[in-house]
């Protein structure tokens, strides 16, 4: 972390507060949202059935990273150190989670909002392109409501530079009665905590850990059950703090720019969708 006497800016300490600003509200029937654009473009708050559904920032420390459900883009995860290579160069990027870089930079930055209705927004963001990240690009993402049903779209495109990308979402669950969830295979962690290959057999919870594939996970909360779908084919899962489970899903595992890199080249798109139902 930081020294006290150097204060980073939010979207470098992925630990300093983000305050909601301004919000919008949008439902369809006992399904409501709360989209707050300024906090990095995230759900600030899910209800149904009149039951909230995130942490929010009353609920916790509003640390950036630990309530509601934000996109992580242009990567996923820890980078180790920072560091990666990318055609040829070394990159490296503001450490804002102890050593190493977390989730991107879309969480920490307002987002544009280019469309309104009751039931659906869409946001958008320019990527930065500095000397923190020099590939630019832009992000988009649509959240739409029915209900007992929540859409979610996220795309990330490369602008005149190809660039590394990986996208997902990190939703903070309030803590479930049980989590329907048997993965096979698991990336082991080390002692940094991250990420590494082979895969391996996984164990059983409590997870920290990212687990290839797109297999369905279901919450269970009193006579709830939410199951969550994706076109994402990897999944993290976080269900070791007693008042949060969060379930991931990652184009890519964590510290993909090393481990898988995956290019965009100039103008292309990567897109995926998360959708959450209830049965």
């Amino acid at each position: 972390m930081a020294a006290e006497s150097e204060r980073p800016r939010a979207r470098d300490d992925a630990t300093a507060p983000l305050p909601p600003g301004s919000v919008l509200r949008i439902g369809s029937g006992a399904t409501q949202i709360v989209v707050a654009p300024d906090a990095g473009g995230r759900i600030a708050q899910i209800v149904h059935d009149g039951v909230a559904q995130l942490v929010g920032p009353e609920d916790v420390l509003p640390a950036t990273i630990a309530w509601g459900c934000y996109p992580m883009l242009p990567w996923v995860g820890r980078i180790r150190r920072g560091r990666f290579r990318f055609d040829g160069r070394q990159y490296v990027l503001p450490a804002n989670f102890g050593a190493h870089a977390i989730h991107g930079f879309g969480f920490a930055l307002p987002w544009q909002v280019e469309a309104q209705t009751c039931d659906a927004v869409a946001l958008s963001l320019a990527l930065p392109l500095d000397a923190d990240w020099p590939f630019g690009g832009t992000a988009a993402q649509r959240i739409e409501v029915a209900p007992g049903r929540i859409m979610l779209t996220l795309s990330l495109a490369a602008g005149e530079h190809a660039m590394p990308a990986e996208i997902g979402w990190h939703p903070w669950f309030r803590k479930p009665e049980r989590v329907a969830f048997a993965p096979a295979q698991v990336y082991p962690r080390d002692d940094d905590g991250i990420a590494t290959l082979p895969l391996a057999p996984a164990a059983p919870s409590p997870w920290d850990d990212c687990f290839p594939g797109g297999d369905d996970i279901v919450l269970h909360r009193g006579d709830q059950r939410l199951r969550l779908r994706s076109d994402c084919d990897h999944r993290v899962v976080y269900d070791a703090a007693p008042h949060a489970t969060c379930v991931e899903p990652q184009s890519g595992p964590p510290d993909a720019f090393n481990l898988a890199p995956r290019r965009l080249a100039p103008g292309e798109r990567l897109t995926r969708w998360f959708e959450l139902a209830w049965e």
